[in-house]
């Protein structure tokens, strides 16, 4: 039985047991105790529903593995490409509606992104013939896709909505600080929960905190985002950002 489950089975067996126990007890049987342990059988039945219609659709545990694997197919798949450059993250007005990021085929490219990028794995991002590059689904993307809220230009906004994301919504951080400066952006994330693996996958699309904080940055400002470094530091997670023309 599942933890939803469980708590809904607790609630559904405590509550009429208790709606007879209670006034039972007290009118006809004339005993006080008897009639507040009914009482308290309805107060824990309401709690448990209570608490069973609170609980998420799906367990932590099976959303940590619903991340692995698309993580585990991601790499695959870069690492079968043999893609070695840093991920572009786009907003979503440059990528049909949805926030993404795209792995250039060639470490050296420096995209332009002249109009919106088509909704395609392979897809091509510029006028040059080697401006082509995969285009994928990060935790960023999800994330952010998930939200309506509507972002708004500058770094307070940046900072606001990563706090309510990693602080609030993912629970994955203590606070959050942004600062934006000559094109660059940096987020600085006090008590991070995961933290950056110096493995191909996290050097091509950055750490899931890297990631969301590319993806809310890409969207706050509309412009294509880049992760320069990442770096812990005294519990604290550093993310330095470059902003792409």
């Amino acid at each position: 039985m599942s933890e939803k489950g469980a708590y809904y089975f607790l609630g559904y067996s405590l509550l009429p047991g208790g709606v007879i126990l209670a006034p039972f007890s007290y009118l006809l049987l004339n005993s006080p105790p008897l009639a507040a342990l009914g009482i308290s059988m309805v107060m824990l039945g309401l709690t448990s529903l209570a608490l069973g219609r609170t609980m998420p659709r799906f367990s932590s545990e099976a959303s940590q593995a619903f991340l692995q694997a698309g993580m585990e197919n991601t790499s695959a798949l870069i690492e079968e490409l043999g893609l070695t450059a840093t991920a572009i993250y786009l907003p979503a007005c440059l990528r049909e509606g949805k926030p993404q990021a795209i792995i250039p085929l060639l470490p050296e490219t420096v995209p332009r992104l002249e109009r919106k990028v088509p909704g395609r794995l392979i897809v091509r991002y510029g006028p040059n013939p080697q401006d082509i590059g995969i285009a994928v689904s990060t935790l960023g993307s999800v994330t952010v896709d998930g939200t309506t809220d509507k972002l708004a230009s500058g770094g307070r906004d940046i900072e606001e909505t990563l706090s309510r994301i990693l602080v609030g919504k993912l629970d994955l951080a203590t606070s959050v600080r942004a600062i934006i400066s000559d094109g660059r952006v940096e987020v600085e994330v006090s008590g991070p929960k995961l933290h950056y693996d110096n493995i191909w996958f996290y050097r091509c699309l950055g750490s899931p905190l890297a990631s969301i904080a590319a993806t809310v940055t890409a969207e706050a400002l509309n412009r294509p985002v880049r992760i320069k470094s990442e770096a812990m530091e005294k519990g604290k997670s550093r993310i330095d950002m470059e902003i792409l023309s």
